[in-house]
Parts: C-alpha cells; structure tokens; sequence
C-alpha cells in the first residue's frame, strides 16, 4: 500500500472516560487472548499441515476465520454479508477503510492477503500475517516476474489472494481511484484464461450518534488511538460487505479495463450501502 490518504480533516479526538478504559482493559483482553491464542493453536496444526499438505491449507484458515469472526463479538460489533462466495480460482478485491478491515474479510471468505513487504518485518502485525499465509511483495519493477510467478504458484494451489487496489485507507465515506499494476500479474499467459476476480464492498456503519467516519483510518491518524477509540467504544456499528459476481480476466482486454470493472462495482455497492 501507499501513503496515506491525505483527503478530508480527521475527526475530532475522543475523550475516554473511566468506564471507557474499564471497556478498553476487557476487550483488549479477550482479544489478546483470541489472537495470540489462535495464533498459536495455527502454529501448532501448521506444524503438522505444512510437510503434509505444502502450500495448501486445509485446516488452518478455518482458525483464521473463527478468530476473526469472534473478534467481532468481542468489540461487540455488528457483522453480515451479502453475495455467493467466489469458487473459481483467483483473487478478491476490496475497498480499503482501516485495519478492521482485515478482520472483517477473513471472517467470511478463506483468503490469502496480498502485503507489501516491509509489513513482513514489523513487530506483531509481521508474524500474524507471515503465520496467515501473506503473500509479500515489493514495489519494484524489476520483480515484476518474479512476483507474476509467485502469484502463479499461490493460484494454482487454490488460495484466493486479496488486495485492496486503493492502494491506501480512506475515511470509509468514498471509493478511491482503483491502481491497476497488481491486476497486471492476472494477464500472463498461464493465469489469463483460469482465473476470476470477486469484486467485494465494505462498509463500516458508525455507532449511534458518532461521525460517520468513526471507524475510517486516514491521514496523519495514528494506530494506539484509533484502537483505543475502537475499543472504548460503549456502542459499536456494525460491518456489511457485499460479495459481487466474479468476473473472468480473459472476458477484458487489460488491466485498466478489469480494474475499471471492479472500482465500479465496489463502488455502487458501496454507495449502495451507505444510504
């Protein structure tokens, strides 16, 4: 992902009360425990998994789906989809609003993330991505190939990749541009003619009375607040995502052309929502 979106003014900082920080000390808690928890229980399978079943993953992506779909009870947040899960080969494309994001499209669908790769080397957040099966990539020319043939090897063993084409968070109220350099590895001659992508829309719906931006991550926003605030909360909202039909990449002439595809069903659907 790029830098930040820069658009629009943050939203006014939240006050914690004490009741606030009592809610902050539990949810983090049990979300404490369900991530690391899992994080180790899918250790341990992949122990046994991985020299049996290489690349493919039969059992461990279910602990990811089930620690991130609990983790939505535990912030005591709203979740539902709309739309038939993709079956084909290929990759899931999604609008880009916060790192809850990551939350809310591994609850429903067995994806594979696709992350630059200085992610791989931060404390925490790199080992969680690096045991979820992240495929890393860097933003280099000169790699093009090699990360085409990556992108191949993961495909061809059934993973769905997702990336955010945004190529950024926003404040969640807006769709931005779609990049189209990732959709480029889709149109070699050997991924072409088999592979899908599944357009999909999120939408992160405020708490009562709250901005509408609340959930949003943005600009100069750092990462403490924006969880603290997330946790503290004393009413949450809810997600909603819409899976979109898959469209086949041989059906388009180029990247732009598929890219252009998606953003606009990302968009309407997000729109969609948000009325």
């Amino acid at each position: 992902m790029s830098a930040t979106w820069q658009g629009g003014d943050a939203p006014k900082p939240i006050r914690i009360t004490a009741l606030g920080w009592l809610r902050v000390a539990l949810r983090a808690s049990l979300l404490a425990v369900l991530v690391f928890g899992g994080l180790l229980v899918l250790l341990l399978v992949r122990l046994v998994e991985r020299p049996l079943c290489g690349l493919h993953r039969p059992v461990t992506p279910f602990i990811t789906q089930f620690v991130c779909r609990t983790a939505f009870w535990v912030l005591g947040m709203g979740f539902s989809t709309h739309g038939t899960l993709m079956q084909e080969r290929g990759a899931v494309v999604a609008n880009h609003t916060s790192w809850l994001d990551i939350f809310a499209l591994n609850a429903r669908k067995r994806i594979y993330f696709v992350s630059k790769a200085e992610v791989a080397a931060w404390p925490g957040i790199g080992w969680l991505a690096r045991a979820t099966g992240t495929l890393f990539i860097e933003r280099n020319r000169a790699r093009a190939k090699d990360q085409t043939d990556l992108f191949e090897t993961r495909l061809k063993a059934g993973h769905k990749l997702l990336f955010f084409p945004e190529g950024t968070s926003t404040d969640g109220l807006r769709i931005l541009p779609f990049k189209t350099t990732l959709f480029a590895a889709f149109f070699s001659d050997h991924l072409r003619d088999i592979c899908y992508i599944q357009p999909v829309s999120v939408v992160f719906h405020a708490p009562q009375a709250q901005d509408a931006r609340f959930y949003g991550w943005w600009g100069d926003m750092a990462f403490a607040p924006h969880l603290l605030k997330t946790l503290a909360a004393p009413r949450q909202g809810r997600a909603e995502l819409i899976y979109h039909a898959p469209l086949k990449v041989a059906d388009f002439a180029n990247r732009k052309t598929l890219a252009a595809a998606c953003e606009d069903l990302v968009g309407t659907g997000h729109a969609r929502m948000r009325k």
